[in-house]
């Protein structure tokens, strides 16, 4: 299990991933340049194969690392976040 951060980074983390993620998976996070990110769509998905994904990116495709922006802890914790419906 992910750890979790404090009250104030989450709201930061939830807020990064509306917007920035928002603005390629939809704003609902329910799809658009890239996938849904739901948790119907992330079931089958090993939790860290996401977490890679949302750290290193995805080279060769438009999904961008995010490494200078959360630790690998953090990606973890959206990870956990997403597969169990993202806050609002």
């Amino acid at each position: 299990m992910a750890s979790e951060p404090d009250a104030a980074r989450q709201k930061e983390l939830v807020r990064l991933v509306r917007q920035d993620c928002g603005s390629c998976h939809g704003m609902t996070l329910q799809g658009g340049l890239g996938p849904a990110l739901l948790p119907a769509t992330l079931h089958d998905k090993p939790a860290e194969s996401l977490v890679a994904t949302i750290y290193y990116g995805r080279p060769g495709t438009p999904m961008p690392p995010w490494k200078q922006f959360m630790s690998e802890a953090e990606a973890g914790w959206i990870v956990q976040k997403l597969m169990s419906g993202f806050p609002q």
